[in-house]
């Protein structure tokens, strides 16, 4: 659950040399700051809830830096959004408590609800989404939600409906939390390019022409961070997500003799 990074310090821009998205460049160069605030001041200090790429990139960026230590946390091992504590390493020597849980509890099996009604219920009551964690859905059983600790007693008073199903919100501990490994299927396809729009759309089973159009409308993300071109390049590692469809991640690829790609997608169900 814990992640440390130690080293030397380095210029912003150097150090985010080779980040290509513009908006993880800013949020990481905001974090680079609260970081050497926090270690200059020999204090703890603490972001919110980070996208994977975001996190990435400032846990190599803080490596970088002398005398820092970091701490990521989500609530569970395979946490995707986790938040990260910064600290002089004479003063981060335990990982906060900086992370919580709840229950959403219904009648669930009357009517099923998607990780984006959960979502959706929770922002409608006024919670922005940096304060939200993963959402770990239990089919009819509900599902549980990481938080900000001190948004907890907020979202049990506020949280009264998932679509149309009545809810109950309880806290529970994290050790409580209830959490499988993603189940996945893996499959190869033969293609001309790593374009997006070729290895989504054999990755979904999916027209090409109809993964155009998701790309047109936003619906298409690469590594959390949406993609406007067809033409965007994939390498082994991304993953690609498509509103509606779920998720697959670009496994190992290798060129063929005629001058093609075999690529090993990985689909999540």
């Amino acid at each position: 659950m814990c992640h440390l990074a130690q080293a030397m310090k380095g210029d912003a821009n150097s150090l985010l040399k080779g980040v290509a998205d513009r908006s993880t460049i800013e949020a990481v160069k905001h974090i680079l700051e609260m970081a050497k605030r926090a270690s200059a001041r020999r204090e703890v200090l603490h972001t919110d809830f980070l996208t994977p790429p975001v996190l990435k990139e400032s846990m190599l960026v803080l490596e970088k830096l002398a005398d820092m230590k970091a701490v990521a946390q989500g609530g569970y091992p395979q946490a995707e959004r986790c938040r990260l504590s910064v600290g002089h390493s004479e003063v981060l020597t335990t990982a906060p408590d900086i992370v919580a849980a709840l229950r959403i509890t219904g009648n669930f099996g009357f009517q099923s609800c998607s990780h984006g009604d959960f979502l959706g219920a929770i922002l409608g009551t006024g919670i922005a989404r940096e304060k939200l964690g993963d959402i770990i859905l239990q089919g009819e059983k509900g599902a549980q939600v990481l938080i900000v600790p001190e948004l907890v007693d907020f979202l049990v008073s506020s949280l009264e409906k998932v679509g149309n199903v009545s809810v109950s919100c309880t806290k529970m501990p994290l050790l409580a939390l209830e959490y499988e490994e993603p189940r996945t299927t893996t499959f190869k396809t033969i293609e001309l390019s790593l374009r997006v729009d070729a290895l989504a759309s054999a990755g979904f089973k999916l027209s090409r022409s109809k993964l155009v159009d998701l790309i047109s409308n936003g619906d298409v993300r690469v590594n959390w961070t949406t993609v406007t071109k067809n033409g965007t390049t994939l390498k082994t590692g991304d993953v690609v997500s498509v509103s509606g469809k779920g998720r697959l991640k670009i496994g190992e690829i290798n060129s063929t003799k005629k001058g093609k790609y075999a690529v090993e997608l990985i689909r999540y169900l």
